[in-house]
Order: C-alpha cells, then sequence, then structure tokens
C-alpha cells in the first residue's frame, strides 16, 4: 500500500494504462513510475507500448507490456493474463485509451442522419467497450485486494455534445462517464472507488494538427478561462490524485480538467 506519510505514493500499487503509448497515458505511466507504482503498459501498437516500457525499465521501474486492442475482449484479456504473471495483480486502472475519429470512418463531413452503424461503431470500440473491457479484466483483481482505483477519460463532449461527424464520439464517452458512475456504486463496499476526468483540449497527437491552424486554435481558446491548450501533465496530475490514497472519499464523481471551459458553458 501507499505510504501513510505521503497520500499520493503509489509504492506497493500496480497500475494499468490503456492507451499508454504516447499522449495523456504515456505521461500518466511516467508519473505513476516517479511515484513508485509497477506499470502495465498498454497500447494497440506493440512497438509503442514496448519503448515505453524499455523507458521505465532504464528508469528502475517494475513495467510489463499488454499489446491489444483494448476493445477486443479475448486478446485484451491474454496480454493482461500475461502482464499480470510477469509483475503482479493490477490494482489502478486508467481506462484512456481513446478514439477521436482519426482512423474510423465515424469522423465524416455527411450530417448523421445520413450515417449507419459501421460509422459509429469504431468510436463504440474503444471509448466505451474498451473502458468496460479493462474494467472487467481487472476488477476481479481489486475485489480480491479488497482495494481499487478506476479513473476513466473522458471529454467535455460528453457533456456538450458534439456535432459535425463527433455525434458518436460525445455519446460513446457520456456513456463511459455513466459506466463509471456504476462501477462506483458496484464495487465501494471492496474498497474500491471510481472516477472520470473529463479533459477539455489536450495538446496530445490525437489534435496535433487542427490545433496548429491558428485560426481554429483562437476559436476554440475563445471558450477556456485560462487560455491555453491542456497539456498531458496537467490530465495525468488529476488522474492520479485519484488514483491515490489521497483520494479515497471520492468515488462516482466526474472532474472536469479544461481550464475553465465548464464555466464557460
Amino acid at each position: 500500500m501507499a505510504s501513510t506519510d505521503n497520500p499520493l505514493d503509489l509504492s506497493g500499487h500496480t497500475v494499468l494504462v490503456t492507451g499508454a503509448g504516447q499522449g495523456v497515458g504515456k505521461r500518466v505511466a511516467e508519473l505513476a513510475a516517479a511515484r513508485g507504482a509497477a506499470i502495465v503498459v498498454n497500447d494497440f501498437d506493440a512497438d509503442r507500448a514496448a519503448a515505453v516500457v524499455d523507458e521505465l525499465r532504464a528508469s528502475g521501474t517494475t513495467a510489463a507490456p499488454a499489446a491489444a486492442d483494448v476493445g477486443d475482449f479475448e486478446q485484451f484479456g491474454t496480454a493482461i493474463d500475461t502482464a499480470v504473471a510477469e509483475i503482479g495483480p493490477i490494482d489502478i486502472l486508467v481506462n484512456n485509451a481513446g478514439n477521436r475519429g482519426a482512423e474510423a470512418p465515424a469522423h465524416a463531413p455527411r450530417p448523421f442522419w445520413e450515417q449507419d452503424p459501421s460509422d459509429w461503431k469504431p468510436f463504440f470500440h474503444v471509448n466505451l467497450d474498451g473502458a468496460m473491457n479493462a474494467t472487467r479484466h481487472v476488477l476481479p483483481y481489486m475485489i480480491a485486494g479488497n482495494y481499487g482505483r478506476v479513473i476513466t477519460v473522458i471529454s467535455d463532449a460528453a457533456r456538450v455534445g458534439e456535432i459535425n461527424g463527433m455525434e458518436s464520439y460525445s455519446a460513446a464517452k457520456a456513456g463511459a462517464a455513466g459506466f463509471t458512475r456504476s462501477i462506483a456504486r458496484l464495487s465501494g463496499r471492496h474498497g474500491i472507488t471510481a472516477n472520470s476526468v473529463a479533459l477539455g483540449a489536450t495538446r496530445t497527437p490525437a489534435i496535433a494538427d487542427a490545433i496548429a491552424d491558428e485560426n481554429f486554435a483562437k476559436k476554440v481558446l475563445s471558450g477556456y478561462i485560462i487560455r491555453r491548450f491542456g497539456d498531458p501533465e496537467d490530465a495525468a496530475n488529476m488522474i492520479l490524485f485519484l488514483a491515490s490514497g489521497a483520494a479515497g472519499w471520492v468515488t462516482g464523481q466526474t472532474i472536469p480538467v479544461n481550464g475553465g471551459y465548464s464555466l464557460a458553458l
């Protein structure tokens, strides 16, 4: 368990971060390792997962890869079983893997009323199915240990409702938030908390091209009280607070990390 002298310490815990090959997920893995945790690195890209594991091990961290598609129940489960056999049971889960549509047909200019299930299923596969799959595979370890933390990364889109091809993304992220609240109610008696973190526009590879457009960036930032884009570390700091002993009486909540965007709505 974490040190009683520092409730933010994660020594003795094992953290699974999905989508940890880059962006917010990678920064969460790095900072959790710096706080003493062992890390299971999931990414659908095996090379990215291996590279992060190598970096963590080079710093003295116990780490294992779990390269798999988080939305594929069997494939992901096999990868997690292998990682657990290597470094031990997982008691902190960060559901970070996401899909904003860059690789999905749903991110298309045609209106929603002209789409079909092949357009929106890719969003649900990662953003909702992925969070459910990961939680399903890890929850038994947490229940057995009578301790756990589940943190699901969602988006302001879950509350605002994005359009122009992003309707399904908004729905999937809202679903993930609702699922996380259900897990909080289901598992609290086992010493497990479950919360979501709703991110505003954060500098990650997923939006790098979009925010490089000066006009687009100016328009987005006009809605933020703190006039800058978030950094992966902004997100990681909140995620790891919720993962720590300091947040033991916080559960079933959605915490915005968005530069004050919530107040502008």
